[in-house]
């Protein structure tokens, strides 16, 4: 999973029919399941009230109850999402068609009596893009938009998690789904799909799929409506580029140019990297009504990633963005798909137990999607040398004493909950000197990649790895000084100090002018809302942010409207995220008020400059460094 940046920022900072008679058996119900496929329908042309209909077919059950769940908890997130909120007129029905005694025990469970009469089960579901317009609507939180889904009559966002739900004694049953909608709609899905049958009126379609278990059920999304499709190769990968733009800003053709030649780049990287014959990204774009999706990023699957973004982004900021959610979640084909732990192979969606190893599924994937863009010549290596500083700002909100491995592990609590994102920083980071560390011992010729590779090919995504045994299995791959620096920095709560990698590379950190964006000042937020009475006026920072305080901003002004949109703790997501994209050259117009007094701002905006840490070549490097530079740079 990737949160854009400024999403992760405000939302934490401004809290901001029956089927045919079934014949009965007397072998388990694992072997039934087995023989007898879990049938399941979505009609997508009997969706009243943006609720969708979904019917269960289990086969025939030989128990006296049976109990039947949503996700609480979904791969990729680590976070309660409690999809069984989203469930309304749940029913169970015998084979006469009378109904069954259901009892809800939480959230997302429900047991039903008299199992061995149980013909089927069936319910709507709401979808949740529409909860997030209510604060949650239903019980509060709301699932973040990636994982989430979406009823409309021009979109679906069909995160099958949402709809189907699972049998406890049936985790491992085949799956067969079929999904209805009208004709003319169009539709992309990874699920292997079976076959298709035209409605007797000709206006609907049927498409079949098939899922070997319901982790195939979870794992491969689906986009039905006014979709945009374009499709690329890279290697031997299939690439299925899905665009929904509610107001056609951007293309598939557009965003396609971008994202084949960041994925040709990465194919590069990765070499002979090759665990997925297909690999989708479905790109939905936010319209920014009060009704739409606000979180900002992108979850991944093992073969595809749903990714979020507002509709409202110019092209270069769209494809800025597009690069830095699908690097990150493209590079999810080496971990966690061919390296991943027991608590990910055997994933319980209802009490989930974490991984102790989120700096390598998360951070080692973040180091790599900023890393190949200099390694490929994607980005210059100033520019890359500025990302990492921006890593090393943004781990300076967190506990940098904090065991990574205990945070992981108790990632749904507090307070470990609160630092997940320093995972994308920190984690990166910790990633950045593993490289750097087996560049050394190397002399230059292995690196964390190759690390990846050779754990690929002991492991892969059928075999995961014992959670307690990484640590000394990487140290015995490597040197003892990769399992020293884990143990003291990943397991222990050691701080790391940067400067100590930089000097092995030739590199120094200086402080000085640096430039900045217009919400920030090198990582530090400008604001300080007032969540009391719903304002967001500056902070003292604004003082050393160069456009703000030469237009004549001070602490304490208000900010009213941007360009002309009242700014409100409910949607300072969207217009501050926006403000973060901008660029120098750009008109705008921002209203401020000053102890009741009117202050406007309305011009063009100049490059902003602060005060800050920069990363750079050391003039006094020495020949060795520079040379070990270049290996860790460029492989």
């Amino acid at each position: 999973m990737k949160n854009q940046f400024f999403t992760v920022a405000f939302a934490g900072l401004l809290l901001v029919g029956c089927n045919s008679t079934k014949n009965a058996s007397s072998k388990s119900n694992s072997d039934l399941a087995t023989l007898n496929p879990i049938e399941t329908t979505l009609d997508l042309t009997k969706v009243v009230d943006d609720k969708a209909p979904v019917v269960i077919n289990p086969g025939r059950f030989t128990t006296p109850t049976v109990t039947y769940r949503l996700p609480r908890v979904v791969q990729g997130t680590y976070s309660v999402s409690d999809f069984g909120k989203y469930i309304e007129n749940f029913q169970a029905i015998d084979y006469n068609g009378n109904a069954l005694e259901v009892t809800k025990l939480d959230t997302n469970t429900w047991t039903i009596a008299n199992a061995s009469n149980l013909d089927k089960i069936m319910y709507n579901v709401n979808d949740t893009f529409d909860m997030e317009a209510n604060g949650g609507g239903i019980g509060g939180e709301v699932p973040f938009s990636p994982a989430g889904t979406n009823i409309e009559d021009t979109n679906y966002v069909l995160n099958l998690h949402g709809f189907i739900g699972y049998f406890d004694s049936l985790k491992n049953a085949q799956y067969k789904l079929d999904v209805t909608a009208p004709k003319t709609m169009a539709r992309t899905s990874a699920l292997q799909e079976t076959g298709t049958k035209m409605s007797d009126d000709g206006l609907a379609m049927t498409s079949s799929y098939f899922a070997p278990r319901y982790f195939d059920i979870t794992d491969n999304p689906m986009f039905y409506g006014n979709l945009d499709v374009e499709e690329f190769q890279v290697g031997d990968i299939k690439i299925v580029l899905s665009v929904y733009s509610p107001n056609n800003v951007h293309s598939a053709a557009k965003v396609k140019a971008t994202m084949e030649k960041m994925m040709q780049a990465q194919k590069t990287y990765l070499g002979d990297v090759n665990s997925t014959p297909r690999y989708d990204i479905y790109l939905y774009l936010s319209e920014g009504k009060a009704e739409s999706p606000k979180g900002f990023g992108a979850l991944e699957h093992h073969t595809s990633t749903v990714v979020v973004l507002p509709e409202s982004m110019p092209d270069e900021a769209l494809a800025e963005s597009m690069i830095d959610v699908v690097s990150h979640e493209f590079f999810h084909i080496v971990t966690p798909l061919s390296v991943h732990s027991e608590d990910v192979h055997y994933f319980d969606y209802n009490e989930p137990t974490f991984s102790k190893h989120l700096w390598m599924y998360e951070g080692v994937t973040e180091y790599f999607a900023t890393l190949f863009q200099v390694d490929q010549d994607l980005v210059t290596e100033q520019e890359f040398y500025n990302k990492i500083m921006g890593k090393i700002k943004s781990a300076s909100n967190y506990n940098d004493a904090m065991s990574f491995t205990t945070m992981s592990e108790n990632i749904l609590d507090e307070p470990y909950a609160g630092e997940y994102i320093n995972v994308y920083s920190k984690g990166a980071l910790i990633g950045m000197c593993i490289d750097i560390l087996m560049r050394e011992e190397s002399n230059g010729n292995r690196g964390i990649l190759s690390l990846m590779k050779e754990l690929s090919l002991k492991y892969g995504k059928n075999k995961p790895f014992e959670d307690d045994n990484l640590i000394s299995e990487i140290t015995a791959m490597t040197y003892p000084s990769i399992g020293e620096f884990l143990q003291k920095h990943v397991v222990g709560g050691t701080p790391i100090n940067y400067n100590d990698f930089f000097a092995k590379v030739g590199l120094k950190m200086t402080e000085g002018k640096v430039k900045t964006n217009y919400i920030q000042n090198d990582g530090v937020l400008i604001f300080k809302p007032n969540v009391a009475n719903g304002t967001i006026p500056f902070s003292e920072a604004v003082k050393d942010n160069s456009f703000w305080a030469e237009n004549g901003v001070l602490p304490g002004d208000v900010i009213k409207t941007i360009d002309g949109e009242k700014l409100t703790l409910s949607n300072a997501n969207q217009l501050l995220s926006a403000a973060y994209l901008w660029k120098p050259g750009r008109e705008v117009d921002v209203r401020l008020d000053r102890n009741g007094e009117e202050i406007v701002v309305k011009t063009t905006l100049t490059q902003s400059y602060t005060t800050g840490s920069n990363l750079e070549v050391d003039p006094n490097a020495t020949a060795k460094q520079n040379e070990l530079r270049q290996a860790w740079l460029k492989g």
